[in-house]
């Protein structure tokens, strides 16, 4: 059970990674310690190549000039062992300002590479070039890289491979072969018209149209029969699907017909392994999972298919992505003919706005926990935190008419603004952790980001009349070491939905969630900190909370995101 790596990515040279003393986590929580460095030593590492640029690709009908990197949709591949050190040198030939972010790595003293523009650097100028320079610590599976500004992330993404370190075993039987699968969505419009035209009038941004499997919209959607993402198998034979949510905005359910799938990793992270007709997966998440084709069943076709789960009254796209899993023949001469007369066989999905279906699946995630990959959850916390995250208001511009241009939020007198316990972030034109190192942060973000809601109120119940949000590049400033139990829950102001959160720099342990209010006096006594999941991105359900913990041991600005980012928050 022995990981393979591709012998072209074997190739390695001997170097020492520059780091950086400061700590920040922005957005919602901003970090602040000073780390003695240790001394760098000499490592595997293996380098990339990315040239933005700007590519025509046809889809749905049409072709639209996207940005990619080094003209692939999606994106290179990066292969990497755990310890290895990354080095990819990014050259910007796109006319947009650019920045990667390396979406679950855990940065470990090098903050300077995490990505996010105005946070950890400033973008990449168009004709400009940034080398990044990261490790990989203590994390083995499934992470991806992606565009980290505006809505290019929309098509500038990839995955990230990462295997055991060399001779290390998989804790589970080695597949036949691994196999990336990344959902993303398209739209037929130039998606940073899209999101111009959302922050410009104030209003949600138009919904993709369709959604995407490894690039490619699949038989369901219209002149896309041939853009269909197709999986050959040998009967008998295991697969790893490593899956990546791409898409912006949406929870997507995946099932492949008449196959079980087994979960054995999630966000980079062994979990105990279990199996499911049926998985969930939020944006930005990842999960590895273990197929075993049939015994013999030639020329045979099932579909895999991916769609939304959402419980929001507004507007989503309700379509469904396609790719198919073929049976290999044992006899090549027998294959014509045979396949194509044999039907397509099709899963059945849960209803788009099944709760239940999710938070049953959410349930069954459990760490390893094993002497080889223990969970270090924090037992006892030295601050505790509650966010309320949620969709709110901005009022209009003085003199903006009701239903103009830039007045197109709730019933045309307002704005939408996400916010985090009622602050909606404004991203600065210094980057943060600039600003810090220099010691010249006066001006830039102030360390005053309230560590509770300022008015508390019935989260999941009748919405308050007053909905305007405040806005500000505020921080909450933690100790080094300090362990932090981090409650968010989600509101109802207009209109209770799941809110898929990423924290950068970190990985935590979800150790509780349920519906309704959170309630300090109860609810902590059924915290799992055992064997709680642990991860880099989480969903709050809807109408509910959820409970993490981690540990601030990783000196850096690290953003804490949620999928309304261009609203703020």
């Amino acid at each position: 059970s022995r990981a393979p790596l591709d012998t072209r990515e074997e190739a390695a040279i001997a170097m020492a990674v520059p780091s950086s003393p400061s700590l920040l986590l922005v957005a919602a929580l901003l970090l602040c310690a000073t780390a003695t460095l240790a001394a760098a030593q000499a490592v595997t590492t293996r380098k990339y190549q990315f040239d933005v640029q700007m590519t025509s690709v046809t889809r749905l009908c049409g072709t639209k000039s996207i940005a990619t990197v080094n003209g692939q949709f999606p994106g290179p591949t990066l292969h990497a062992r755990e310890g290895d050190h990354v080095e990819v040198n990014v050259v910007n030939n796109s006319p947009y300002n650019m920045s990667i972010h390396w979406h679950g790595v855990r940065q470990l003293l090098s903050g300077w590479y995490d990505g996010p523009s105005y946070v950890t650097q400033c973008p990449i100028q168009p004709g400009q070039s940034y080398v990044y320079r990261f490790q990989i610590v203590g994390q083995r599976g499934t992470l991806w890289w992606h565009a980290h500004i505006s809505w290019l992330r929309a098509t500038v993404h990839g995955p990230i491979v990462i295997l055991p370190p060399a001779g290390v075993p998989y804790p589970f039987p080695a597949p036949e072969r691994e196999v990336p699968l990344m959902f993303g969505e398209w739209w037929r419009n130039d998606t940073e018209a899209v999101i111009a035209q959302a922050l410009q009038t104030g209003g949600g941004p138009n919904v993709s149209d369709a959604y995407t499997m490894n690039g490619l919209p699949g038989p369901l959607y219209a002149c896309s029969a041939k853009d269909t993402f197709r999986l050959k198998v040998k009967p008998g034979k295991t697969y790893m699907l490593r899956l990546i949510n791409a898409a912006l905005n949406d929870e997507l359910f995946f099932a492949v017909a008449n196959h079980t799938l087994t979960v054995v990793d999630v966000d980079a992270l062994y979990v105990k392994p279990f199996a499911v007709e049926t998985l969930i997966i939020a944006p930005g998440q990842t999960s590895n999972v273990l197929l075993t084709a049939k015994p013999a069943y030639p020329g045979a076709r099932y579909y895999m298919l991916a769609r939304p789960y959402t419980n929001t009254q507004g507007t989503f796209d309700n379509t469904t992505v396609a790719g198919i899993l073929e049976y290999e023949h044992d006899d090549p001469a027998t294959a014509a003919g045979n396949g194509k007369s044999l039907p397509i066989y099709r899963p059945t999905l849960p209803q788009i706005n099944d709760t239940s279906a999710v938070s049953n699946y959410t349930a069954k995630l459990r760490s390893l926990a094993s002497a080889a990959y223990p969970a270090s959850v924090p037992q006892a916390v030295d601050r505790e935190f509650l966010f309320t995250v949620g969709l709110g208001t901005h009022p209009c511009a003085p003199g903006s008419p009701v239903n103009g241009s830039t007045c197109q939020g709730p019933n045309g007198t307002s704005r939408f603004a996400a916010s985090i316990n009622n602050v909606s972030f404004v991203l600065p034109t210094t980057a943060l952790l600039q600003s810090h190192y220099t010691g010249m942060s006066k001006g830039v973000y102030a360390s005053n980001f309230p560590f509770a809601p300022p008015r508390p109120f019935n989260y999941t119940g009748t919405p308050p009349n007053n909905t305007n949000v405040m806005t500000g590049t505020k921080a909450l400033v933690l100790p080094f070491g300090t362990a932090v139990e981090l409650v968010m829950q989600d509101t109802s102001i207009l209109g209770a939905e799941s809110h898929p959160l990423h924290l950068h720099g970190f990985n935590f342990f979800v150790v509780g969630q349920g519906f309704g209010n959170y309630d300090p006096a109860k609810d902590p006594a059924k915290f799992n900190l055992v064997d709680p999941v642990e991860r880099n991105t989480v969903g709050v359900p809807a109408g509910g909370w959820v409970a993490i913990r981690f540990r601030a041991d990783n000196p850096g600005p690290f953003a804490h995101i949620h999928t309304y980012i261009i609203h703020g928050s």
